[in-house]
């Protein structure tokens, strides 16, 4: 049996579903700024694949690395772990 290497995860919301079995998923955590020492918001965005299209906005997620796609797209759904209100 072949071992596969550990994959990728990553939690966040959906932003964006207006593609076809795609969507746009940001990441939000909190940094503490080296020199100030303020903790300010990073935001990371990626593109997902989402087979069935049944993410809507505001969705939070659960996606997974995975090979190349397309262009963008390098990331794949994994579930919905909470559904927008």
């Amino acid at each position: 049996m072949e071992k596969r290497n550990l994959r990728k995860e990553r939690v966040g919301v959906v932003t964006s579903n207006k593609m076809q079995k795609s969507i746009v998923v940001s990441e939000t955590k909190k940094m503490k700024h080296p020199k100030y020492g303020k903790f300010v918001m990073k935001t990371k965005k990626y593109v997902a694949h989402d087979e069935n299209n049944d993410c809507n906005e505001g969705d939070t997620v659960r996606i997974m690395e995975t090979r190349p796609l397309s262009k963008n797209k390098c990331w794949r759904l994994v579930d919905v772990i909470e559904r927008a209100k």
